[in-house]
C-alpha cells in the first residue's frame, strides 16, 4: 500500500468525479483510477462504485475512507513534527471558523502567524459549529473556532477564548431618546434584520426574546453580519449582533451600539481541536498560543468594545 494510493482514493471521496480529483492531485485520470483499482486489490474489497462515472463510495469505501484520511493526517502530522525539529514549525493548518468569529479569529491566527512565519494557515470563515467539528473528526480540519454549547465535544481539546455578547445597533434616528440599553421588548418594535434562522446567533436571540414570551419577525435576513452592518448603514434599519464585529469594523457612521438587558445575552467561543494523540504539531502550538493569549487578556473584548 502506498501513501499515493491512499491520497488519490481521499481525493476522489472529496471531488466524487474522476477528473476533479485528478486534477486535484496533479496526475492524469487514468493513473488516479489505476491507483484506487490496486488499492481495492490489495484491500480485496471494492471502494468505489462505478459505471459510466464515478457514481458513490461502497459500504467498505465509507468505512475506509475514514481510516485513509487518518493515515494522511498522520503522515502529515509526522512530517511536521520532523521540519519543527530542524527548522521550526512549517507546513498548513486547516481552520473552520463560524461567521460569528469571523471578525476575531485574527486575534489568534495573527501572533500565531507571526511567532511561527513558516506556517500556512487556511480559513474557512462559513461553516457552522456542527460541520467544523465534523471535518475535524474525518481530518479534513486540524482546528476550528465554534459555540461548544450543547454540542458533542467528548472526542476534541476544547480551549475556551471569550464570551460572545450581542448588542444592538441602530441609527441615532431610530434611538432618539432612548438610553445606552434597550429592553427586548422596545428593541423588537424596531425595523430589524437579523441573521437568518438556524444560525446560531439568530438562535440565541430567539431564545431570549421566548424566554419573555416575544418574538422577532425581521423584514430582512442575511447569512452575514457584514451584511447586517451594511443595512444598519443606510440609517433605515436596526440589527442584533455580536459586540465583537463592532469592535472590529467598528460602527457603521451615525450608528449607536446599545447594550441589550433583562437579560444580557452572552455565548462561548471556543477553540476546538482533535484529542488524538500525539496529534499535530501544529495544532499543538494553536492551543498553546491561544491559551497564552487568553492568560495575557488577548480576548478580552468586553473591555475593547465598551458601547455609546
Amino acid at each position: 500500500m502506498l501513501f499515493r494510493q491512499l491520497e488519490y482514493f481521499v481525493a476522489l471521496a472529496r471531488e466524487r468525479h474522476f477528473a476533479r480529483a485528478a486534477a486535484a492531485c496533479y496526475v492524469s485520470q487514468p493513473a488516479l483510477s489505476e491507483a484506487v483499482r490496486k488499492l481495492e486489490q490489495e484491500l480485496g474489497v471494492p471502494l468505489v462504485r462505478r459505471g459510466r462515472s464515478f457514481e458513490g463510495l461502497t459500504p467498505e469505501g465509507e468505512r475506509l475512507v475514514l481510516w485513509a484520511r487518518r493515515i494522511m493526517a498522520d503522515h502529515d502530522a509526522l512530517k511536521q513534527e520532523v521540519a519543527a525539529l530542524q527548522t521550526g514549525l512549517t507546513g498548513e493548518l486547516r481552520m473552520g471558523v463560524i461567521p460569528a468569529a469571523a471578525s476575531t479569529v485574527a486575534l489568534l491566527t495573527d501572533p500565531f502567524c507571526a511567532e511561527h512565519p513558516l506556517v500556512r494557515v487556511q480559513l474557512a470563515t462559513s461553516l457552522r459549529s456542527a460541520e467544523i467539528i465534523d471535518r475535524i473528526r474525518r481530518f479534513e480540519l486540524d482546528a476550528g473556532v465554534i459555540y461548544p454549547h450543547g454540542l458533542d465535544t467528548t472526542d476534541l481539546v476544547v480551549t475556551p477564548l471569550y464570551e460572545e455578547q450581542h448588542v444592538l445597533l441602530a441609527s441615532s434616528e431610530l434611538l432618539a431618546g432612548q438610553a445606552d440599553s434597550l429592553s427586548w421588548a422596545d428593541a423588537v418594535e424596531l425595523p430589524m434584520c437579523l441573521l437568518v434562522e438556524g444560525m446560531r446567533g439568530r438562535q440565541l436571540i430567539d431564545d431570549a426574546l421566548a424566554a419573555h414570551g416575544l418574538a422577532v419577525a425581521p423584514r430582512l435576513e442575511a447569512d452575514s453580519v457584514v451584511s447586517l452592518l451594511a443595512h444598519v448603514g443606510t440609517g433605515r434599519w436596526a440589527s442584533i449582533v455580536p459586540h465583537t464585529w463592532v469592535r472590529t469594523l467598528r460602527p457603521p457612521v451615525g450608528a449607536r451600539v446599545v447594550e441589550l438587558r433583562d437579560p444580557t445575552v452572552f455565548a462561548e467561543i471556543a477553540l476546538v481541536t482533535s484529542a488524538v494523540e500525539p496529534g499535530s504539531v501544529l495544532t499543538r502550538a494553536l492551543v498553546q498560543a491561544a491559551r497564552t493569549l487568553r492568560a495575557a487578556g488577548g480576548f478580552d473584548l468586553e473591555a475593547q468594545a465598551g458601547t455609546s
